[in-house]
């Protein structure tokens, strides 16, 4: 039996338990299912009529219907596209001065972050909608629904990227600004480039999370994916099949960006063990900064 740093590999009747273990638990989860669906077979929820708007061509409503989910689907895809860069944006300068600012400065950007971060986002939505009128701003609904979600999301990406950069050991940055490199070289060229790579999961995360917090919309009557089913439902009354699709096409698009986060780190493990360390690369960084 071999040993590793953290825990001992499992021997054979370790191993045998665990997959008697995995089978009990996967016919009880097939019993479950199994179970529901008998349920919503006798209550009609199965019957074509309740799906038939969403998956039979041949249906009257199939083709409005869709439509209109794919106007919803375009409106909650643009709201996350922007949210996502503002947030990414705003994330990474708020945690570049928070690390680089002057003690003053940083307890008001330290400010900022726990008063934004201790707010929900849905109260953040809502705000936005309702208070920058107030103040003459108004904007289509869609930049309400932005603002809130980059307000909230921006400080939590700020607090991942401030984690990578501060997890980056000194040692690299010393080097750097010993052989003259400027502040922002340090960051550009060091700092943010290790901090992003060893945080993509994390932000990943993040993204997804916005992504899910486009439904929020419909507090404000934003109409994305979330508020155009609640209008469908209310014609078709068939809750359970309409936001069963909507459920899955957030699963898709969430399994697509946790997808391409496993392509971009791949591509950039790839990369870095592809790099050749050239003696004179420090040196030039340093001199060009002068």
């Amino acid at each position: 039996m071999t040993n590793t740093v953290l825990y001992e590999a499992p021997g054979p009747r370790a191993r045998r338990r665990s997959r008697i273990a995995s089978a009990l638990v996967s016919v009880a989860l097939l019993g479950l299912l199994a179970w529901v669906l008998v349920r919503l077979a006798e209550r009609g929820q199965l019957s074509a009529d309740r799906w038939g708007p969403l998956i039979n061509p041949a249906d009257p409503t199939f083709s409005s219907l869709w439509r209109l989910l794919g106007q919803a689907l375009g409106n909650t895809l643009v709201a996350a596209a922007l949210a996502m860069v503002f947030s990414l944006v705003i994330g990474t300068l708020l945690a570049v001065s928070r690390v680089v600012s002057a003690p003053w400065y940083r307890w008001a950007i330290v400010g900022v972050v726990e008063l934004l971060r201790g707010v929900p986002v849905v109260i953040a939505i809502f705000f936005a909608y309702r208070a920058l009128p107030e103040f003459g701003i108004d904007l289509p609904t869609l930049w309400y629904l932005v603002i809130g979600l980059t307000a909230y999301n921006s400080v939590i990406i700020a607090e991942i990227m401030r984690a990578g950069i501060l997890a980056v050991p000194k040692g690299q940055s010393e080097a750097a600004y010993a052989i003259g490199m400027r502040r922002h070289q340090v960051l550009g060229s060091i700092l943010l480039p290790q901090a992003f790579r060893s945080m993509l999961p994390a932000l990943i995360s993040q993204l997804v999370v916005i992504v899910k917090d486009t439904s929020l919309g419909f507090i404000i009557s934003y109409f994305e994916l979330v508020r155009q089913a609640q209008v469908i439902v209310q014609n078709l009354f068939n809750p359970i099949q309409v936001y069963f699709t909507i459920a899955v096409i957030f699963i898709l698009i969430n399994y697509g960006l946790s997808k391409l986060a496993v392509y971009v780190e791949n591509r950039l493990s790839r990369a870095r063990r592809g790099e050749v360390a050239q003696p004179g690369d420090l040196q030039q960084a340093g001199a060009a900064g002068d």
